[in-house]
C-alpha cells in the first residue's frame, strides 16, 4: 500500500476516533446539564401554572383555559391538574409529537428522557388541586444533534485539508524517493545517474547521498574496467607508432572475410611497401623516417574511415609494409584509389626519394570469399613485385587471377533490386543464437536477407548488399526487412534481432520513418531487438538519443560486431543495450591461442560490471564453446550451432 492510501487511512482512523471522543464527551456533559434545565423548565411552569390557578381553582374553564395556554406555549411532553382529594384529572394536555430532523437512532442513543416538576394550588389554606409538567425533550434532542453534525463537518473539513496538504507535502517530500526509482531502473539498463538535487530532509538526504556514491563508485569502476580492456586490446592488435591495425588483427580480419558467409562479399587487399626504408634510415634518420610512416599510417586512417561503413581494416605489418583489405571495392574503384594513395604519398616530399622513384609501390589483388589467406597474400605479393619491375609512372599493379565482375551494369542491378524491394522477392533467412551452457537453449533468431531473383533462386546479401549501399538504398532496405520481420512476428512470436544500416541511422527522415512503423506495431516489442554495426556508429551523443528513442517504443536494442573500437565500451552505460555481440575475428581458436581468450576475458569483466550479456559470433567449434561457456559468456551463433535457413518452426 502506498504512503499517500496510508496517509488517507490515517487521517480517516483519526477523524472517526476524534469524531466518536468528542461526541461522547460533549454528549454526556450537556447531557446534565440539559437534564437540569428540563428539570428547571417544567418545575417552573407548574409553580408558575399554580400561582395563576389559585383564583380560579373552582372554575373548570378558566383552569383549561389557562392549562391550554401554557401548553401550546412552550415544550411541554404533559401538563394536567390533578384534585387531591380524590386523585381525578381535572384537566390534562398530552403531546405525542417527535422531534423534528432527528433520526430515531440519534434519540434512542442519547436516551434523554423528560423531567418534570409540580406545585400545589390552595383554596386559603386548604391543598386544593396540583399541577404536574413534564418537560418534553425535543428542544434538547435538537440542539444536541445540531452540535453533533456541526462538529461532524467541521472535523471532515479539517481531515479533508489535512488530506489535501498531508498528500502535497507527502509528495513534495518523497519525491526524492521516485527519483531515487528512476535512479535505480537505470542501473538496470546500464545507466550511470546521479541526483544533482539533494533534498533537505536529512533522512531522505543520507538515502540520496549514499545512492550517488554508489552510482559514482559502479561508474568508476566501469570506467577502469573499460581502460584496461582497452591498453589490452591495443597491446594485442594495434600499431604503437601508427595507431593502425597490426599484422595480428589484419590476419584475424582477412582469415574473417574469407570464410563463406551472410555478409561477406568480393573485394581487394592493397599490400604497399615503402622503397628502400633501410637506405631511408640511414640518410634521413630515424626519427625522420618514424615520420613518413606515420605520415603514411595517416593516410590510410582517413582513407579507412571514409569506408568505415564498408568494413575496410588499414594495418602495418612491420617496418614500412602496410596493408589495406577493401571489401566490396570494384575494380576500377581500386585504381581510382590507387592513383589517389599515389599522389597522396608523393605530396609528401620525402627527401630521401629521388624526384624519378616513387615513396611507395602497391600491390591490389582480387578476392572472394572461400579462398584461404596465403593465397591472396600471395596474389598480393606477386601484383607488388610487378608493380616494383614497372616504370615509376604507375607506382601500383591491379592483380585479378578471375573475373569478379557479376555480368550485370549498375543499370541491371538497379531494375532487379527495385523490383526485389518493391515486390514480393525478400526472403528471410534465420539463424538461431542459443545459450553457451550444455542446455543450448534459444536465445533469439538473427533475421537475415535473401532476394529471390528471375528463376526464384535465392541470393545471398554478400552479393546484393554492396550494390543496394551504391544505389543509396540501404535506409529503404531496411525498412522492408522491418516490415516483413514484424509480419512475420504477426504470425509465429518468437524473439528475433534485426540489423540496421549506417543510412538509417544517418538520414532522419529514415528513421523517422523507422520509428513510425515501430510505433504502430507495440504488440511485437518484446520479441524485437535492433541491431547497430560498431563500424556504423554515430558520435556518443547521437547514439544515446537514438537508444533513448528505441528504448521508447518499446523495442531493444543491441550491438554487434563489436571489438574493434573498443573505446566505445566508456559509453555502453547510457544506451541501455539488451546485449553485445563480439566479433568473431576475436573468438576464432580462442581455445588455442590464450591473448584471445584474455582479451575477451577483459570485455566480459567490463561488461558484467554493468550486467551487459555478451553474445559471441562465428562459433565454429565445440572447444571454443566450451571456452566461450568456462568465461562466462552468455550467448553464441555460428555453424556450430545452426546455419542459416528458412522458416522453419510451427
Amino acid at each position: 500500500m502506498s504512503l499517500l492510501k496510508q496517509l488517507f487511512i490515517a487521517i480517516c482512523l483519526f477523524l472517526v476516533v476524534a469524531f466518536t471522543g468528542s461526541f461522547i464527551s460533549g454528549m454526556e456533559s450537556s447531557r446534565e446539564q440539559l437534564l437540569s434545565q428540563l428539570r428547571s423548565h417544567a418545575q417552573d411552569a407548574a409553580t408558575a401554572l399554580g400561582l395563576s390557578l389559585t383564583p380560579h381553582i373552582d372554575d373548570p374553564a378558566m383552569i383549561e383555559l389557562m392549562v391550554s395556554s401554557i401548553f401550546d406555549s412552550g415544550y411541554y411532553a404533559t401538563i394536567r391538574v390533578v384534585n387531591i382529594a380524590d386523585n381525578s384529572v381535572i384537566v390534562e394536555r398530552r403531546t405525542t409529537t417527535a422531534p423534528e430532523n432527528v433520526p430515531a437512532w440519534f434519540v434512542d442513543l442519547v436516551d434523554l428522557t423528560p423531567e418534570g416538576g409540580d406545585a400545589l394550588i390552595m383554596r386559603g389554606w386548604e391543598q386544593a388541586a396540583r399541577v404536574e409538567v413534564l418537560s418534553h425533550p425535543q428542544f434538547a434532542l435538537t440542539r444536541l444533534w445540531d452540535s453533533a453534525i456541526g462538529s461532524l463537518g467541521w472535523l471532515l473539513a479539517c481531515g479533508l485539508v489535512s488530506a489535501v496538504l498531508g498528500g502535497w507535502l507527502l509528495r513534495t517530500q518523497l519525491r526524492p524517493l521516485d527519483d531515487m526509482v528512476k535512479q535505480a531502473q537505470a542501473i538496470t539498463r546500464r545507466e550511470f545517474l546521479s541526483m544533482p538535487k539533494v533534498p533537505r530532509t536529512p533522512e531522505l538526504k543520507r538515502v540520496v547521498l549514499a545512492m550517488n556514491l554508489m552510482v559514482e563508485k559502479l561508474k568508476n569502476l566501469f570506467a577502469e574496467e573499460a581502460a584496461r580492456s582497452e591498453k589490452l586490446r591495443e597491446e594485442a592488435y594495434q600499431d604503437s607508432l601508427t595507431g593502425l591495425a597490426n599484422r595480428r588483427l589484419f590476419d584475424l580480419k582477412l582469415a574473417q572475410q574469407l570464410e563463406v558467409s551472410e555478409q561477406n562479399t568480393d573485394g581487394y587487399l592493397m599490400l604497399l611497401r615503402v622503397n628502400d626504408l633501410g637506405g631511408l634510415n640511414q640518410r634521413l634518420g630515424g626519427q625522420e623516417t618514424d615520420n613518413l610512416i606515420q605520415a603514411i599510417g595517416l593516410q590510410l586512417t582517413q582513407l579507412m574511415q571514409q569506408h568505415q561503413a564498408s568494413g575496410w581494416l588499414a594495418s602495418r605489418n612491420r617496418g614500412g609494409e602496410f596493408t589495406l583489405l577493401a571489401p566490396s571495392l570494384s575494380a576500377e574503384d581500386a585504381d581510382k584509389l590507387a592513383l589517389q594513395l599515389s599522389e597522396q604519398l608523393q605530396s609528401l616530399h620525402q627527401t630521401g626519394a629521388s624526384d624519378c622513384n616513387p615513396v611507395a609501390h602497391m600491390g591490389i589483388a582480387a578476392y572472394r570469399p572461400g579462398e584461404s589467406p596465403g593465397t591472396v597474400i600471395g596474389r598480393a605479393d606477386q601484383a607488388l613485385a610487378q608493380a616494383q619491375s614497372k616504370k615509376p609512372e604507375q607506382p601500383w599493379e591491379r592483380l585479378d587471377d578471375f573475373n569478379l565482375a557479376t555480368g550485370q551494369g549498375i543499370h541491371e542491378w538497379r531494375l532487379w533490386l527495385d523490383e526485389a524491394l518493391t515486390g514480393e522477392k525478400i526472403q528471410l533467412y534465420f539463424q538461431p543464437v542459443s545459450r553457451c551452457d550444455d542446455t543450448r537453449q534459444l536465445i533469439h533468431q538473427k533475421v537475415l536477407a535473401r532476394l529471390l531473383d528471375q528463376q526464384g533462386q535465392a541470393i545471398t546479401a554478400g552479393r546484393f548488399i554492396p550494390w543496394i549501399e551504391r544505389l543509396g538504398w540501404a535506409a529503404r532496405f531496411d525498412l522492408a526487412m522491418l516490415e516483413h520481420s514484424l509480419n512475420h512476428l504477426r504470425l509465429h512470436p518468437e524473439p528475433l534481432a534485426l540489423s540496421l544500416s549506417a543510412a538509417t541511422l544517418r538520414e532522419p527522415e529514415s528513421w523517422a520513418r523507422l520509428l513510425d512503423v515501430l510505433k504502430q506495431h507495440p504488440e511485437q516489442a518484446a520479441l524485437m531487438t535492433l541491431e547497430l554495426d560498431e563500424r556504423h556508429l554515430p558520435s556518443a551523443p547521437e547514439l544515446e538519443t537514438l537508444g533513448q528513442q528505441i528504448r521508447a517504443t518499446g523495442y531493444q536494442l543491441g550491438l554487434q560486431h563489436f571489438g574493434g573500437r573498443f573505446s566505445l565500451i566508456g559509453n555502453l552505460t547510457n544506451l541501455g543495450l539488451a546485449y553485445l555481440k563480439v566479433d568473431g575475428s576475436y573468438i576464432r581458436a580462442i581455445d588455442r591461442e590464450s591473448d584471445k581468450r584474455l582479451f575477451i576475458e577483459a570485455i566480459f569483466r567490463t561488461t558484467n560490471s554493468i550486467d551487459l550479456p555478451l553474445i559471441a559470433e562465428m562459433v565454429e567449434t565445440e572447444a571454443e564453446l566450451k571456452v566461450l561457456n568456462e568465461l562466462g559468456i552468455e550467448g553464441a551463433m555460428g555453424r556450430l550451432i545452426g546455419a542459416p535457413s528458412p522458416w522453419q518452426g510451427s
